[in-house]
């Protein structure tokens, strides 16, 4: 394959990612049930791993990711039927922010953060839950989830027909040069820059869900999820330029969901929001996260919005003032961690 074929144009990665979530949630549409739309959005992520990847090392990738992503839902929904206990929330979050920043890392994993993760998480524990309903939200979860698996791994039966490695499926980037090729780094749980991203993102999502909460922020979970996506990646540089990109970003993206929502569009419509922005958010993703959270952020809304409708007014005025708190602590903790690494030695 010629040189440049895959990098402007990866059709392939981002097609794939909007078939995962494009089909369950039309699926969720015809059969009137969209307030079900966070499960099977966040078990649709599953689309969003293993990319460029070999497929044997893909299978790897993508069943840990999905197994990863369902643990979430699932301790998630559990939360949802003891009706959201403060302290029971603190903890899974403490475990899910801080074990997902090292499975990521551990597996080298793109998105290289527990951003994902930490979503599902919070997103399910907010939506009552009868006791009833927690096994088939979960299932849907894993059905969307398994759907996913086979759409990323779809490319193995493409790249078998005739003349695709040459053809124009190879000039229009649906068939990619397989290129990254993750090893299982066991030796990240020795490093000292990874237990301090960890750190971070601990403290980081306790202070700001706190500080959200104490001042009756809705939805405090936005803060949270703020500082996850501004904090680096474990042994990436601690760049307050990156963060700042990832600030503005996210502040774009919120903007770009304001003139979505402000004329009440019908449910399909943000349907196809969602598909598109998942296009574009996985197109991104590994070039420019900071661009790229201006496609995350109004498709985190949009499946928000259709789990939960909430008055637009309120939805984008919070999530302005809990995404510049919380990227406000995750600028704080980027500043202290160069600090840090300078007074350690410590090379990024």
């Amino acid at each position: 394959m010629r040189a440049g074929v895959s990098a402007p144009r990866n059709l392939e990665v981002g097609l794939r990612a909007a078939l995962a979530v494009a089909v369950p949630l039309f699926v969720l549409f015809a059969v009137g049930r969209l307030d079900l739309t966070a499960y099977a959005t966040f078990g649709a992520f599953t689309a969003l791993y293993g990319r460029n990847e070999p497929y044997r090392v893909r299978v790897r990738t993508l069943s840990v990711a999905a197994l990863a992503l369902l643990a979430s839902i699932g301790a998630g929904i559990g939360l949802a039927v003891l009706g959201e206990p403060l302290a029971l929330v603190a903890l899974a979050l403490v475990v899910i922010v801080g074990g997902g920043t090292l499975f990521v890392t551990v597996f080298q994993m793109v998105p290289p953060q527990a951003l994902f993760f930490v979503f599902a998480l919070l997103v399910c524990a907010a939506v009552p839950t009868p006791a009833a309903d927690a096994l088939p939200r979960l299932a849907l979860a894993a059905a969307s989830a398994a759907f996913a698996w086979l759409v990323t791994m779809s490319g193995w039966a493409i790249r078998r027909l005739p003349g695709a490695s040459r053809g124009a499926l190879a000039r229009w980037g649906f068939v990619t040069e397989l290129r990254r090729r993750p090893t299982v780094d066991l030796a990240a749980l020795r490093d000292p820059r990874v237990w301090l991203t960890v750190v971070q993102n601990v403290a980081g999502v306790l202070i700001a869900g706190g500080i959200a909460l104490s001042f009756g922020f809705g939805h405090a979970y936005w803060a949270v999820v703020s500082v996850v996506a501004v904090i680096p990646p474990a042994r990436a540089a601690h760049s307050l330029s990156r963060s700042l990109h990832r600030i503005v970003g996210t502040i774009v993206g919120v903007a770009v969901t304001a003139l979505l929502l402000v004329w009440s569009p019908p449910a399909v419509v943000l349907i196809c929001v969602i598909v598109v922005c998942q296009f574009f958010a996985e197109v991104l993703v590994a070039r420019h996260y900071g661009a790229a959270l201006v496609f995350i952020t109004p498709l985190a809304l949009s499946v928000s919005h259709l789990a939960s409708p909430t008055p637009v007014n309120v939805l984008l005025f919070d999530r302005v003032l809990e995404t510049l708190l919380g990227a406000g602590i995750g600028i704080a903790l980027v500043l202290l961690a160069r600090v840090w690494e300078r007074g350690r030695g410590l090379a990024a």
